[in-house]
């Protein structure tokens, strides 16, 4: 359907979109482009990628039917009146944190805009990403950009009123994971284990639980229940977690988070 992508902003998270679209496969490299204003940038990551720098925004929009912007958000402006010539046919697929879909359609009228919701692991091809569609994308132009975010990991589309949860789940989730994962390993350190072990069996066992919630498609608590003997060590370890308050600390971090992203939605 579209097969000329191309980038505005270039930057680690729009890297790792083109290499997941370039290694599956999805757009071939010579149709994949990229604009960033950091020039020296620029030429480094298309070499390394053996894709096509572009120097201004006028010449993406002659080359492309399918523009990223993945740019900072607080230039989103800027970077809309220098694409407000762009046709109409041109999908414009927005990364860009916080700016609600509306913003876009008010600058530019006719154009069909998807907004995306990406995570950092979509670096390792793990990512989770959740889209919504503005007024004039159509059935069409949402299953394309399903499949393009499903090379980074998976891809699932909710209505845009979402996106402030799915930011707090998922968007800034990974940090959250990792303090946990962290957490767990200085205390397998404290126990006697060298630190690096300690991380790689945090690590590869957050790894393994996900995939058993992912795979088996059992609930988290019909696989808390297949692990946990009576009276065993995980039933010990379990009493510590469900006596504490770690499920408020938990809910207050999602809850604030979406509260935050509301606000910055607003700026």
């Amino acid at each position: 359907m579209y097969n000329k992508i191309g980038f505005i902003g270039f930057g680690k998270m729009a890297n790792a979109i083109a290499k997941g679209i370039i290694n599956s496969d999805f757009i071939k490299k010579e149709n994949v482009f990229a604009f960033d204003v950091n020039k020296e940038a620029l030429i480094k990551s298309t070499q390394n990628l053996s894709i096509n720098p572009v120097f201004n925004e006028d010449e993406m929009l002659d080359k492309v039917d399918c523009l990223i912007l993945a740019t900072k958000p607080f230039v989103v402006d800027d970077v809309l009146d220098k694409i407000k010539s762009i046709k109409k046919e041109t999908l414009i697929i927005s990364i860009l944190a916080g700016i609600p879909i509306q913003r876009y359609e008010l600058k530019l009228k006719e154009s069909k805009i998807i907004r995306v919701m990406p995570n950092t692991p979509a670096m390792v091809n793990e990512g989770m990403s959740v889209l919504a569609g503005g007024n004039l994308a159509n059935r069409e132009d949402m299953n394309f950009a399903l499949n393009l975010f499903s090379k980074l990991g998976k891809s699932i589309e909710l209505d845009e009123t979402k996106l402030d949860a799915v930011t707090a789940v998922s968007g800034s989730g990974p940090a959250f994971y990792y303090y946990i994962i962290d957490l767990i390993a200085k205390a397998g350190n404290e126990l006697g284990l060298k630190y690096e072990d300690a991380l790689l069996l945090s690590t590869q066992t957050a790894l393994g639980a996900a995939k058993m919630i992912l795979n088996t498609k059992m609930s988290p608590d019909e696989l808390i229940t297949a692990v946990t003997t009576p009276n065993g060590t995980t039933a010990e370890g379990n009493k510590v977690l469900i006596n504490s308050d770690i499920k408020e600390v938990l809910r207050k971090t999602v809850f604030e988070t979406n509260k935050r992203s509301i606000e910055l939605g607003k700026k």
